[in-house]
């Protein structure tokens, strides 16, 4: 299994018409900016790619990436299992002064990976396209009750004592979003009105 999933361009850079790369991935590391960010899958996600030479620096990839996402519930965050099928497929151009693989813009329109190592590692680009077919939210269960918003508790495994104070709060199935109809914590300034506090 595979630690990073990386393709090997030299010699398509020297003048072969093609490479290729396949593998699996337990977890997938990637940089956002200047933060670290992990992908973790629930089974070995499959990879599959190969990149073939337009002519100069610019070449093409298209595979495959088949990962069991492993995402949050919106709700009670529990781990959600979140099968995907990936395809890839983007323009590539090579040049040497480029530090780290980058999504750019070609004068096409279209999206161009830049690369100035051939020994290319695709970690970036599968994290991107994998975000962006995954959902922006799920649930473990449509019938998920959510957490406690004043101690926490899971209310799946059964109600707490501010429940009777602080009802469920209803969430958008499809965003993951607060309806904003309850679980709302107290108004604090509705709770100073049932003390008994010394005047001035």
């Amino acid at each position: 299994m595979n630690d990073q999933p990386r393709i090997h361009l030299g010699s398509l850079l020297r003048g072969s018409d093609d490479a290729h790369v396949s593998g699996e991935l337990d977890h997938l590391d990637y940089h956002q900016g200047d933060e670290a960010h992990t992908l973790r899958f629930a089974k070995p996600a499959q990879y599959s790619a190969d990149v073939n030479s337009l002519g100069g620096d610019d070449m093409y990839l298209q595979g495959s990436f088949v990962p069991t996402l492993i995402m949050e519930c919106a709700r009670c965050l529990r781990d959600v299992e979140v099968p995907l099928k990936v395809q890839l497929g983007t323009l590539m151009r090579y040049d040497p002064s480029v530090d780290q693989p980058y999504l750019d813009e070609a004068e096409s329109g279209e999206e161009v990976l830049m690369f100035g190592e051939p020994d290319l590692d695709l970690s970036g680009y599968l994290a991107e396209t994998t975000l962006l077919s995954a959902p922006l939210s799920v649930l473990h269960t449509p019938e998920c009750k959510g957490l406690c918003q004043v101690c926490g508790h899971d209310l799946n495994e059964g109600p707490c004592e501010h429940m009777a104070q602080v009802p469920v709060e209803e969430i958008d199935d499809e965003l993951g979003i607060p309806a904003g109809k309850a679980h709302a914590k107290q108004n604090p300034f509705t709770a100073l009105k049932d003390l008994d506090l010394p005047e001035g």
